[in-house]
C-alpha cells in the first residue's frame, strides 16, 4: 500500500539550530516490581545544525547524569553532580557527523573527548539512523547501527488528519550480520548450537517509534522513542531472567536562528556510528577505583596483602587481590619494573608480585616476564608458573603472539628443556585463542611450527616431532592438517615408519582441529580405524577422535558394521564400550550421537559387553539438567594389549556444561610403552612371589633398562587444561640420570641436611597463594551507547601457618649422616592452620571506568581448619603411626555467604556509592495480584515522555512486595568414634515469592555455616 505523503529522510536546514530534549534511562534487575534495581539516566538538550553539505554539528546543552539504586520507582533518581561536573567540558563540546539520506556516516571530534563520551553521542545519533524506502511501507533489511549490522523491520503508516507520518522499526539483536560484542575468557568454551535452539541464554531487541512531520526543508523528527530490552539467564528461560532495559526519548522543542559554534580544537575523524570499546575492557565491574597515582596505590595495596595474610587469610583478601590486578592493568611497563626492583629481594612480596602480574592479561605482563626470564632474575619454577598463567590469561593479539614467538627462538629458552616446552606449547595456545577471538585467522601464524616439524621429521628427531605435534594440536588450525597427516601411519607418508608413540601423539593432535572441521577429521579418523595393519592402540585412539567429532547416524552405523567383523577383541571391546557408554548420555550436545549409538549397539553382539577388564574399555558418564542448562561429564579410556602387564595407555578427562557452552576442563594421559618392555624382558617379575621380592625384581628390571645404551622412554604423561596441553614429560634414561645426578650433588645433600637440622631445632613458616580462578566477560553496547556487561569472577587466597619440630631416638650426633636416619625412631610434631577465602561475583549491568550501575551477586567462602598432628616413624622396623590432638577451633570452620545487590556508583564520588539489597529490608503489606498486574500493564503503556517523571508517593505506595521467602534451619550430628559434634546452619531469604524458579531462588541473601566441636560422652 502506497502512502498519500511519500516520506523522505530527515533533514536539518542550514542557518537553523534544531533543539531537542533528550533523555536516556538504563535500568537493570529482575523484571518484577518491588525489588531493587540499578540504573542511570542522561538528560540534556540537544542542538543540531548544518555545518557544511551533508555535515552537521551536534551539541549537548545542560547535560545531567543521575544514578539509581533501589526499588523502582519508589526510590528516586539521584543527581551525580560531581560526575556531571567532571565530564561537563567533554559533554558540552560540539561534535561533527556526516548525515546523508538518513544514514549517519563518519564522526569528527577533538582529541580531548574520550571514547566513552563519544559513545554517548553515538547513542543519540543512533536514534537519527533511518533507512526510509519511498516505494514500500513494510520492509526488512540488515541495518547498521551503534550495536552492529542487525536485522531491522520497518513499518510506516500515515496520520492524514494530523499530517504526520508514524514510523516504527524493530531491531533483532540476536540476528546480526555484524554484532559488536567482546568476549573475554571464553576462548576455551565450545558453543552448543543445539542448547540454544529451544532456549537462549541471551536475547535482545530494540523498538523505535518515530513521529515525522513534513516541512518545507524536508522531513522533521518531531518525536522519537526507543525501548530496548536485553535479557540474560544462566539457566533456561523458564527459570527466570534478569534484564537490562534502555529507554530513550528525543522530543523536538523549537528551532533557533543560529548556528552551533565549533570548538577551537582540531576536529579529527573518530570512527563512525558503530560503538567503540575503550577503558571498560580493563575495568573490572565488581569495584570502582579512582586511580590518582598508580605506583603509590599499587605499593599500598601490595603492602596490605602481605601484612594481613600471614597467620590466616582475612575475609576480604580476594577482593583486595582483584584490586591489585586492576591497578596493575592500568600501570605502565616502567611501573612494573619499579615494583619489581623494590621487592624482588623480599620473598613474601616477590611471591605476591609473581602471582599477580601474570593474570593482568596484557602484553605488558608478558613482556615483563620475558625480560625477567632472559635476565635470569626468575628461577625455572617461577618462570614456568608465570609463563603458563600469563599465556592462558593474556589477550591473544598480534603483539602478544610476537612476544611469545620471540621468546621461543631465544637461545636461553632453547637451552632449558622445560621452558622451551612451555613456551612452544604456549605459542600454540596463543594461536588457538587468537583464532577464537578474531574472524580471520591467517595460516602464517602457525607456518613456523609446520616448518620446524618438517625439519624435525627430516632429521628423525623424535622428541622434537612429539613436541611440535603437541603445539599444532594446541593451535588447532585447519591448515596444520596437512603437516599432521604426513606423520600419520598412512601408506606413502614420510612419517609412516616413525614410532608408535609419535603416531599416537599425531592422532590426538587432530582433536582441536575436529572442533572447526569435523567432517574432514571424520574421514581421516575412519581411514585409520579400518586399517587392520595398524597397531591396535592407534586404531582405538582414532576411535576416540572420531566420536569427539560427534559423527552422524550413518557413520556410527558404518562403524558398528566394521566392529561386527573385527578380529581384534581389544579394538572391538573398546569401540563397543564407547558406544554403549554414550547411549546413556543425557547432555543435549551429545543427543544425536547418543541416539546413533543406541541403534549401533543393537547391531552388535551382546557378548562384547561381557568381556573382562583385561580388554580395552571406554567409559563416559555425564549428568545434565536441561532446565538449568548445567551439567558435568567424565570420560576414561583404558587401552590395553594382549601381552602387557600394565595398561598400555590411560586417558581421563572431565568436562563441564554451562550457559549453553561446553568445555573440557582437565585431561590427564599416561603411556607406559617403555615400562612394559622393561618388565617383560625380566620374566621373573610376573612370577608368583611375595611383595618385597616383586619390588626387588622390578628395581632390578629398571636397573637393567638404564644400563642399555639406547633406552626408549619408560613412560610419558601429559596434562591438558581447557583443551590445551600445558605440560608433558617423557620419563627416559636421561631423565633418570639427571635425577640421580641431582640428588648426588653436594648442594642438594647439604640442603637436605640443613632442612633436617632446622626441623630438629623447630621451624615455623608462613605461605600465601592468591589465584584468579575465572574471569569470564561479555561486553556489548546498549542503544544509549553505554556498555552492558555480563561477567563472572572467582578469586581466592589460601594461606597456611605451620610449626613443625622433629625429635629422634636415639638423638643424632652433631656430625650425623643422612644414612643414620634409617636406624632411628623419628617423631614429627606439626601444628598447621590452613585457611582459605574465595569470592565469586556475577555481574549484569553498565560498567565503565567512570561509573557503574549493575546487579551484583557475590558469594564468599571462608574456611579455617587448624590441626595438630604427631607422626612416629620407625624406618628400621617399618612401623608408622599418626595421632591427631585437640586444637582450639574457630566458631565456624566453613562459612558461605551469598547476597545479590543493586549497585550504582561513580568514580568522582565513591563515598556516595548506592548499594541496595535486591530484597529491601522493609517488608511491606502484601498487594493483590490484580493490582500488581494493572500497574505493570499501565506502565507498559506509558510514553517515554514520562521517563523523567518520578511517580508520586501515593502511587509508589501501591507498588508493594509480599514477604520474602525465608528459611532458617540448624542440623547437628555427633560422631562418637572421634568425639566430635558437627553442626550446619542454613539461612536464606530469596525472591521465590515472585516466581518459584531457580534464578529467583538464588536472588537474595543466603548463608551456610559449618562448625565442629568436641562432644561430651
Amino acid at each position: 500500500m502506497l502512502l498519500a505523503t511519500v516520506p523522505t529522510a530527515p533533514e536539518f536546514a542550514a542557518g537553523k539550530a534544531y533543539v531537542y530534549k533528550y533523555e536516556a534511562l538504563l535500568l537493570g534487575g529482575l523484571p518484577e516490581e518491588g525489588v531493587a534495581k540499578a540504573g542511570l539516566k542522561i538528560s540534556s538538550k540537544v542542538l543540531i545544525s548544518a555545518a557544511a553539505q551533508n555535515v552537521y554539528m551536534l551539541k549537548l546543552v545542560e547535560p545531567e547524569l543521575y544514578e539509581h539504586s533501589g526499588v523502582w520507582a519508589k526510590d528516586p533518581l539521584i543527581p551525580a553532580a560531581k560526575l556531571t561536573s567532571a565530564l561537563a567540558n567533554q559533554l558540552t563540546t560540539p561534535i561533527k557527523f556526516e548525515y546523508v539520506g538518513g544514514a549517519v556516516g563518519k564522526m569528527f571530534a577533538p582529541q580531548g573527548i574520550s571514547t566513552m563520551v563519544l559513545n554517548i553521542y553515538r547513542g543519540i545519533l543512533n536514534v537519527l539512523q533511518l533507512n526510509i524506502k519511498k516505494t514500500q511501507n513494510v520492509y526488512e533489511l540488515q541495518e547498521a547501527g551503534a550495536q552492529g549490522v542487525c536485522k531491522t523491520i520497518y513499518a510506516i503508516t500515515e496520520d492524514e488528519k494530523a499530517e504526520r507520518i508514524l514510523l516504527t522499526k524493530t531491531r533483532n539483536l540476536n540476528h546480526c550480520q555484524e554484532k559488536i560484542m567482546r568476549d573475554i575468557g571464553t576462548a576455551y568454551f565450545e558453543k552448543c548450537a543445539k542448547c540454544q535452539q529451544d532456549s537462549k541464554n541471551l536475547r535482545g531487541a530494540t523498538a523505535y517509534s518515530y513521529i515525522l512531520k513534513p516541512a518545507a526543508s524536508g522531513t522533521l523528527i518531531q518525536e522519537a522513542t526507543v525501548n530496548e530490552l536485553i535479557q540474560f539467564s544462566p539457566f533456561s528461560e523458564m527459570n527466570g531472567a534478569a534484564q537490562m532495559e534502555t529507554k530513550q526519548s528525543l522530543v523536538f522543542l523549537e528551532t533557533q536562528v543560529t548556528n552551533i559554534v565549533p570548538s577551537e580544537a582540531e576536529y579529527l575523524q573518530r570512527g563512525s556510528l558503530k560503538y567503540e570499546f575503550s577503558t571498560e575492557l580493563l575495568q573490572t565491574p565488581i569495584q570502582l577505583i579512582k586511580i590518582n597515582n598508580a605506583q603509590a596505590q599499587i605499593v599500598e595495596t601490595l603492602n596490605h596483602l602481605v601484612s594481613y595474610n600471614v597467620e590466616r587469610v582475612y575475609d576480604n583478601a580476594p577482593m583486595k587481590f582483584l584490586e591489585l590486578i586492576q591497578l596493575l592493568r592500568v600501570a605502565q611497563f616502567e611501573d612494573l619494573e619499579m615494583l619489581w626492583s623494590l621487592n624482588k629481594a623480599k620473598p613474601a612480596y616477590r611471591q605476591w608480585i609473581l602471582d599477580a602480574i601474570p593474570v593482568i592479561g596484557t602484553h605488558v605482563a608478558l613482556r615483563f616476564i620475558k625480560d625477567k626470564l632472559l635476565a635470569d632474575e626468575l628461577t625455572v619454577v617461577e618462570g614456568a608458573q608465570a609463563l603458563v598463567t600469563s599465556v592462558h590469561m593474556v589477550t591473544a593479539n598480534n603483539e602478544a603472539i610476537e612476544l611469545v614467538k620471540a621468546l621461543a627462538v631465544n637461545s636461553k629458552i632453547q637451552e632449558n628443556a622445560v621452558l622451551r616446552e612451555i613456551v612452544l606449547l604456549g605459542y600454540g595456545t596463543m594461536i588457538s585463542k587468537h583464532c577464537a577471538e578474531e574472524a580471520v585467522c591467517p595460516a602464517e601464524l602457525i607456518k613456523p611450527i609446520q616448518e620446524l616439524l618438517a625439519e624435525a621429521v627430516a632429521k628423525d628427531e623424535t622428541q622434537d616431532i612429539i613436541l611440535l605435534l603437541k603445539v599444532l594440536g594446541n593451535a588447532g588450525h585447519p591448515s596444520s592438517l596437512k603437516s599432521i597427516t604426513k606423520i600419520l601411519p598412512i601408506h606413502g607418508t614420510p612419517g609412516a615408519s616413525l614410532a608408535t608413540s609419535v603416531h599416537a601423539v599425531a592422532i590426538l593432535a587432530l582433536r582441536n582441529i575436529a572442533k572447526k572441521d569435523p567432517r574432514m577429521i571424520q574421514e581421516l579418523a575412519l581411514q585409520l580405524y579400518i586399517d587392520k595393519a595398524l597397531h591396535s592402540e592407534l586404531r582405538m585412539l582414532a576411535c576416540i577422535v572420531l566420536f569427539e567429532t560427534r559423527p552422524p547416524m550413518g557413520l556410527v552405523t558404518t562403524l558398528a558394521n566394521i566392529v561386527k567383523r573385527e578380529d581384534n577383541l581389544q579394538v572391538a571391546s573398546f569401540t563397543y564400550s564407547h558406544m554403549k557408554s554414550l547411549t546413556r548420555s543425557t547432555a543435549i550436545i551429545h543427543a544425536s550421537v547418543a541416539a546413533a549409538c543406541n541403534v549401533a549397539v543393537k547391531i552388535l553382539s551382546p557378548k562384547l559387553d561381557r568381556l573382562s577388564l583385561r580388554f580395552s574399555k571406554a567409559i563416559h558418564m555425564d549428568t545434565y539438567n536441561s532446565l538449568l542448562m548445567l551439567g558435568a561429564a567424565a570420560s576414561a579410556f583404558y587401552i590395553n594389549d594382549a601381552a602387557t602387564i600394565l595398561p598400555r595407555s590411560i586417558v581421563a578427562k572431565t568436562s563441564a556444561y554451562l550457559v549453553g557452552a561446553t568445555a573440557d576442563v582437565l585431561e590427564v594421559g599416561v603411556r607406559t610403552e617403555g615400562l612394559q618392555e622393561a618388565l617383560l624382558k625380566n620374566s621373573a617379575v610376573t612370577d608368583s612371589a611375595d611383595r618385597i621380592t616383586k619390588m626387588k625384581r622390578v628395581i632390578k628390571a629398571l636397573s637393567d633398562w638404564r644400563s642399555l645404551p639406547n633406552s626408549s622412554p619408560l613412560a610419558s604423561v601429559y596434562v591438558k587444561f581447557f583443551g590445551q596441553e600445558i605440560a608433558f614429560a617423557n620419563i627416559d634414561k636421561s631423565w633418570f640420570d639427571h635425577a640421580v645426578a641431582l640428588t648426588a650433588e653436594p648442594s642438594v645433600q647439604a640442603f637436605g641436611k640443613n632442612a633436617l637440622e632446622a626441623l630438629l631445632a623447630g621451624a615455623s613458616f608462613h605461605y600465601a597463594k592468591p589465584v584468579l580462578a575465572s574471569e569470564v566477560r561479555r561486553i556489548m553496547p546498549t542503544a544509549a551507547g553505554l556498555p552492558m556487561e555480563l561477567s563472572l569472577y572467582t578469586a581466592g587466597v589460601a594461606a597456611a601457618a605451620v610449626q613443625v619440630k622433629a625429635t629422634t631416638t636415639p638423638a643424632l650426633s652433631e656430625n650425623f649422616h643422612l644414612a643414620h636416619l634409617l636406624k632411628t625412631n623419628i617423631q614429627l610434631e606439626t601444628e598447621i592452620r590452613p585457611s582459605i577465602a574465595v569470592n565469586t561475583y556475577a555481574v549484569m549491568g553498565v560498567n565503565t571506568a567512570l561509573l557503574q550501575a549493575a546487579l551484583l551477586s557475590k558469594a564468599k567462602l571462608n574456611s579455617i581448619l587448624p590441626a595438630k598432628i604427631s607422626a612416629r616413624l620407625d624406618i628400621n622396623e617399618g612401623n608408622f603411626k599418626i595421632e591427631a590432638f585437640p586444637v582450639s577451633m574457630p566458631e565456624e570452620i566453613v562459612a558461605v555467604h551469598v547476597e545479590t545487590l543493586a549497585v550504582a556508583r561513580n568514580v568522582e564520588d565513591l563515598a556516595a556509592a548506592r548499594i541496595s539489597p535486591i530484597i529491601p529490608a522493609k517488608v511491606w503489606p502484601p498487594m493483590s495480584r490484580e493490582l500488581l498486574t494493572s500497574k505493570i500493564a499501565s506502565r507498559a503503556d506509558d510514553s517515554l515522555r514520562r521517563s523523567s517523571e518520578i511517580i508520586s508517593p501515593d502511587e509508589a505506595a501501591t507498588i508493594i512486595k509480599p514477604k520474602a521467602a525465608q528459611f532458617k534451619k540448624k542440623y547437628s550430628v555427633k560422631a562418637a568414634a572421634i568425639g566430635l559434634k558437627g553442626c550446619v546452619k542454613i539461612a536464606t531469604e530469596n525472591a521465590a515469592f515472585l516466581r518459584n524458579v531457580a534464578l529467583y531462588k538464588l536472588a537474595g541473601r543466603h548463608s551456610v555455616g559449618l562448625s565442629l566441636k568436641a562432644s561430651k560422652y
